[in-house]
């Protein structure tokens, strides 16, 4: 039951951010759309949580031991995502500093370089018009994320599937750290590489947020995978 919740969870995201426009421009909406869909997620897998009913036992023993979120939620990619929003946190106070007016005098949309050359105004930049669907989408879904991960572990039922929910909520939290890294710092990238004037500080910019849209980019597609057959990522314990 639970896997095709978490499905219909996934098609309801997609679904949403098919039909319904929050912005009138196509790379503010689509910003819009990630947190959207890890919300989607996540409440399929809440709703996949509160149907689901352990088995019943004939023996119930009691544990004193008590469960922590750590227990069942995975360290290794827990503790890449925490990084990865991070460093997106760092590149969208990088960007806001840096933001200027575009073409059109729209505020926070373009970076302007003087070089030698002249005078360059390269757009788009991910600035403060760019970063409050990101920050409000990845904040909201820290919070949801959190709160589930607290359900799963005080909830009644068997450890594996405590484990196979923790997992698949991280990798809908994953979505919505690495999905918009990748955005980010491609389209830094992409400015900075634009820049007709630079020397090792450029060079180096330009590296790092290659690197950043590599990272970001298999880490995205493995927390789907994770979303989607968390179980295939458990070691299943008797």
């Amino acid at each position: 039951m639970e896997i095709p919740i978490r499905w219909a969870g996934v098609l309801t995201g997609l679904a949403v951010n098919a039909l319904v426009t929050i912005s009138r421009e196509p790379d503010v909406d689509l910003l819009y759309g990630i947190p959207v869909f890890g919300l989607c997620v996540m409440a399929g897998l809440l709703a996949a949580d509160a149907i689901a009913r352990p088995e019943p036992r004939w023996l119930r023993a009691a544990d004193v031991t008590p469960r922590r979120i750590r227990d069942y939620a995975p360290r290794s990619l827990a503790t890449a995502l925490a990084a990865q929003a991070v460093v997106l946190l760092a590149l969208l106070i990088v960007a806001a500093t840096t933001a200027s007016a575009d073409s059109e005098g729209r505020p926070g949309r373009a970076l302007s370089v003087t070089c030698p050359g002249g005078t360059y105004l390269l757009s788009p930049w991910p600035g403060p018009h760019y970063t409050w669907p990101v920050l409000g989408g990845l904040a909201l879904g820290t919070v949801v994320c959190a709160l589930f991960l607290r359900r799963i572990t005080a909830r009644s039922g068997d450890d594996n599937q405590r484990r196979v929910n923790a997992r698949a909520a991280v990798g809908a939290w994953g979505v919505l750290v690495s999905a918009p890294l990748f955005a980010v710092s491609a389209t830094m990238g992409l400015g900075v590489l634009s820049v007709p004037c630079g020397g090792a500080t450029h060079s180096s910019a330009i590296s790092g947020l290659a690197v950043a849209v590599v990272i970001s980019a298999t880490t995205a597609g493995h927390c789907l995978c994770v979303l989607l057959l968390p179980q295939a990522y458990v070691k299943i314990r008797p």
